[in-house]
């Protein structure tokens, strides 16, 4: 069974170090770690070759597993009403639920800039995915009154 990720305050504990001094290996790159949101994430073998201990082939069955690709796109809409940034992603979010079950995870998130007038959107997931949505975006945002 394949080890779970560590945080980074689970590595800090772990090697007895401070949070602030594995997040400056994270951000130089001496530690591997994949980022989620605002967290990083460090799997077991990336801490076992900082460590330098050996690293060990991958589990059988692994090998087999089909390559994934995966994209993470930040878009922003400027001059948007905050009833019309509202809709957009209450109506992006909606989409993403309504999805079939069983396909690749698929994130969205909102932010929005009132002094700006400007709406971020940050869309994580599968290349195929994510292109579709970016095209909803674009009638989304394309449909929307300037604020």
């Amino acid at each position: 069974m394949p080890r779970q990720p560590y945080s980074v305050e689970q590595v800090a504990e772990l090697l007895g170090l401070h949070v602030k001094t594995v997040r400056t290996y994270v951000r130089d790159g001496r530690l591997k770690a994949v980022r989620i949101g605002k967290q990083y994430r460090i799997a077991p073998e990336d801490l076992d070759a900082f460590l330098g201990h050996p690293v060990t082939a991958p589990a059988a069955g692994t090998a087999g597993r089909r390559r994934h690709a995966e994209a993470s796109s930040i878009v922003q809409v400027d001059a948007i009403s905050p009833d019309a940034a509202m809709t957009v992603g209450n109506t992006l979010i909606a989409a993403v639920n309504g999805r079939a079950p069983g396909g690749r995870p698929l994130r969205v998130e909102t932010i929005y800039d009132e002094e700006r007038a400007s709406l971020k959107i940050i869309i994580v997931g599968g290349v195929a995915d994510t292109a579709e949505l970016l095209r909803f975006v674009t009638t989304l945002a394309e449909e929307t009154t300037p604020a």
